[in-house]
């Protein structure tokens, strides 16, 4: 019987350090919205994964000949949806070269915040640095914005 109970200790360590390693990279908190696919909390930015928006600086062609504000639109879009259900969790997917948090996350109802944005068309499912996008299947996006954001994009700008 001893001999079998410390056997498994190397194991049950294993599953307790991953399960620690889980939970610390989970950051929970109000969020702060910078643009329309990054938010912080507590001081940290987190790239919202496999979606893609437009810069808040960034304008459209709003299809009659003019343009208005697509990346504001969206960013404004993105705090309307994220502070009726505060606080924001958002769990690592992967970080940049840069050390940046990329990161889906949820409000505290439970609603995707990287999926709703897609679906609300305020942002692109986007396959970055060589992986599927974020949405299991291709949503289409129902704001002219969201279609302005299709541009080409190569792994270096993950």
């Amino acid at each position: 019987m001893l001999k079998n109970s410390s056997c498994c200790s190397p194991v049950l360590a294993l599953l307790l350090s991953a399960s620690l390693a889980t939970a610390a990279e989970t950051i929970t908190g109000r969020s702060r919205v910078i643009d329309g696919d990054t938010i912080e909390i507590r001081g940290e930015r987190i790239r919202l994964h496999g979606v893609d928006a437009p810069e808040s600086w960034r304008g459209c062609e709003d299809g009659d000949g003019g343009t208005y504000r697509c990346g504001k639109e969206a960013a404004y879009a993105l705090d309307s949806f994220v502070a009726p259900s505060r606080p924001i969790r958002c769990e690592l997917v992967e970080r940049t070269r840069y050390k940046r948090r990329v990161s889906i996350c949820f409000r505290a109802d439970g609603r995707e915040v990287n999926r709703w944005l897609v679906e609300s068309g305020n942002a692109a499912d986007w396959p970055c640095c060589g992986k599927a996008g974020h949405l299991a299947r291709k949503v289409r996006p129902a704001v002219r914005g969201a279609r302005a954001v299709r541009a080409k994009r190569n792994a270096s700008s993950c």
